[in-house]
């Protein structure tokens, strides 16, 4: 899945994903949507970016948690 909004790189924010060429993590607007802030609360907060900033924020969040990771079985 691509997410054209979204930008993972290592140079800014230690790497954390940020929506397009801000400083603005997913966390961040995660964390505003769920104190209870609405879409139209955070654009506010942060108008430099839209609201499809917000929901490829949450779209980026929904498909990190269906990711699965295999566990490496450890050495006995």
């Amino acid at each position: 899945m691509t997410f054209e909004r979204i930008v993972v790189d290592p140079a800014r924010m230690g790497g954390l994903p940020t929506i397009r060429d801000t400083r603005v993590t997913v966390g961040m607007v995660l964390g505003q949507l769920a104190a209870g802030r609405t879409t139209d609360e955070v654009v506010a907060d942060y108008p430099y970016l839209d609201r499809d900033d917000v929901l490829a924020a949450l779209e980026y969040a929904a498909a990190a948690v269906n990711e699965r990771e295999v566990p490496v079985a450890r050495p006995a």
